[in-house]
């Protein structure tokens, strides 16, 4: 499944609108303010590796055939406390055979601290992902945090965005029900 250029530039001018997702708009914004990178054509993310809750390796080549919504964070960045619930609940709405958000920790506590936080934030319907090394920011050559990349079945980037998106909102979820349909 691909999307049409127009198509992944409706994902990048909703992720763009911040009256459409419910960006804050208090001192917490301008941490998160970096704007999107404008995607014309997919392309592969560089690799990099993580593991899940259990220490399995993982590689977003282990994540082929469904479309991807990549989220690098920490439990320490504000702006990333305020996204998870969002995620959580995508992921109760979209999450599937076709669909899964991935989000990557980057906390140099790993495990611990992670379920630490989804237990505080009440976080039941993510997998725990982890990069205590922080090694997805330099290779992904982040700005900020949080940072999530959409992802295409075929593992290509399609989207970018940093900074706070309400995931949950209808329409977010709207634009991708009709993506990933």
């Amino acid at each position: 499944m691909t999307l049409s250029p127009s198509s992944r530039r409706g994902f990048l001018t909703l992720a763009a609108s911040g009256a459409a997702l419910g960006l804050p708009r208090s001192g917490a914004a301008a941490i998160q303010s970096a704007p999107p990178l404008y995607i014309t054509t997919p392309k592969p993310l560089p690799a990099f590796n993580f593991s899940d809750a259990s220490g399995h390796p993982l590689t977003l080549a282990d994540f082929l055939g469904k479309f991807v919504l990549l989220n690098i964070w920490a439990t320490w960045c504000i702006p990333c406390r305020k996204e998870m619930p969002t995620l959580d609940q995508l992921q109760v709405k979209l999450g599937g055979p076709h669909f899964e958000v991935v989000p990557v920790s980057i906390d140099t506590e790993g495990l611990a601290a992670v379920r630490k936080f989804y237990t505080e934030i009440k976080i039941k319907h993510l997998g725990i992902f982890l990069d205590p090394s922080g090694s997805a920011m330099q290779v992904l050559n982040l700005e900020g945090l949080p940072t999530s990349f959409l992802i295409d079945p075929n593992g290509n980037q399609i989207g970018r965005k940093t900074g706070v998106v309400a995931w949950d909102s209808p329409s977010v979820i709207r634009f991708l029900k009709h993506k990933i349909s």
